[in-house]
């Protein structure tokens, strides 16, 4: 049986520290129980906070957990920069199946199976779809200012594209897409979309 902290004998925190708390704790949670079982009290306790403070910010937990892992996500300066989209592209691909393969995957599973009936876990859903998208829109349209794709191609629709395969693998087999389906959707048909318009792809 598991001990009950009392958050009000630990030091008060605010603002950027105590929202870095509670994700540590929501990560550490769902490393251990995963997502079906976590629940926002256990989130609390963990973060040494009050019921209140996750359900002020948080309503759902799906909306927690979605900024969690979002939280913990490259930004754009930390996005890869080989010095070729195809590349970048590809090792953001990799990193994203890596994410996948840990506790985050089974997240994505529950947040969807949660949204087909909760509008809150639906939203979540979509932020992180979004993010993912703006990812590979950066590292397009750094691309395009190389000269390596077709400046048009830096658009959201084509930036989703390979994500959602891999989301689709992910779904459809209970595991990230192998490295060589990974070369598969970059060369066969990421590139190709990229670059027809403008011809061969700069090197």
């Amino acid at each position: 049986m598991g001990t009950t902290v009392d958050h009000r004998r630990a030091p008060r925190r605010r603002g950027a520290v105590l929202k870095q708390a509670i994700f540590e704790a929501t990560l550490a949670e769902l490393s251990e129980v995963g997502y079906l079982n976590l629940s926002m009290e256990r989130v609390a306790q963990r973060a040494h906070t009050g019921n209140a403070s996750l359900y002020r910010r948080w309503p759902a937990r799906a909306e927690l957990v979605i900024e969690a892992i979002r939280h913990v996500a490259p930004d754009d300066a930390e996005l890869p920069d080989t010095g070729h989209v195809r590349d970048d592209m590809l090792a953001l691909l990799r990193g994203l199946c890596t994410l996948l393969a840990g506790p985050a995957g089974e997240v994505m599973r529950g947040v969807i199976a949660e949204s087909v009936s909760n509008m809150r876990a639906n939203l979540a859903r979509t932020r992180l779809a979004e993010t993912r998208t703006e990812q590979f829109l950066a590292i397009l349209r750094r691309g395009a200012e190389r000269g390596q794709v077709h400046k048009e191609a830096a658009t959201p629709l084509l930036a989703g594209i390979a994500p959602a395969l891999v989301m689709h693998h992910y779904l459809l087999h209970g595991a990230p897409p192998p490295d060589h389906r990974l070369l598969e959707i970059v060369d066969k048909i990421i590139m190709p979309l990229v670059t027809t318009a403008a011809g061969p792809a700069a090197t």
